[in-house]
């Protein structure tokens, strides 16, 4: 079983996963769909492509954007099969449980939370997230 804060304490550490985060694009479609959807929608990415024995794509099946499940397995290492066993200690070639697919949608899901609040609690995250070119555009502009 996943401890959840332990999982995501250990995951800031990297530079790698703490360098993705939800974009304004991802808060939007959190807010069109709620976030029973987003667990839903979560459940069956990892249930279609994490949790065979087998995965043809291994390493290569999840995008980093898209759908705000995505950043959050890059950002939690469950991404692929990889991953899981090297973060989580999940064995590879073995078919995920109902229990281990249920540990990994609530880790996505406490990511994907935080990300949420941080991104609506502060105004100078939603505008860089916006829109980092014109930003640097801006700034290079300025006497």
């Amino acid at each position: 079983m996943l401890n959840i804060e332990d999982s995501l304490n250990r995951l800031k550490k990297s530079k790698f996963r703490a360098s993705f985060h939800l974009k304004k694009q991802d808060i939007d479609y959190i807010n069109s769909k709620g976030f029973e959807t987003i667990r839903t929608h979560c459940f069956d990415f990892i249930s279609q492509r994490l949790a065979p024995e087998t995965i043809l794509n291994d390493g290569k099946q999840t995008p980093t954007h898209g759908h705000p499940v995505f950043p959050a397995q890059h950002a939690c290492a469950c991404c692929c099969r990889g991953c899981l066993s090297k973060w989580h200690k999940i064995k590879p070639n073995r078919k995920l449980t109902i229990e281990q697919i249920n540990d990994i949608v609530n880790l996505l899901m406490a990511w994907i939370l935080n990300e949420y609040n941080n991104f609506n609690a502060n105004p100078k995250i939603q505008k860089e997230k916006t829109n980092k070119k014109s930003a640097q555009l801006n700034f290079n502009f300025i006497d």
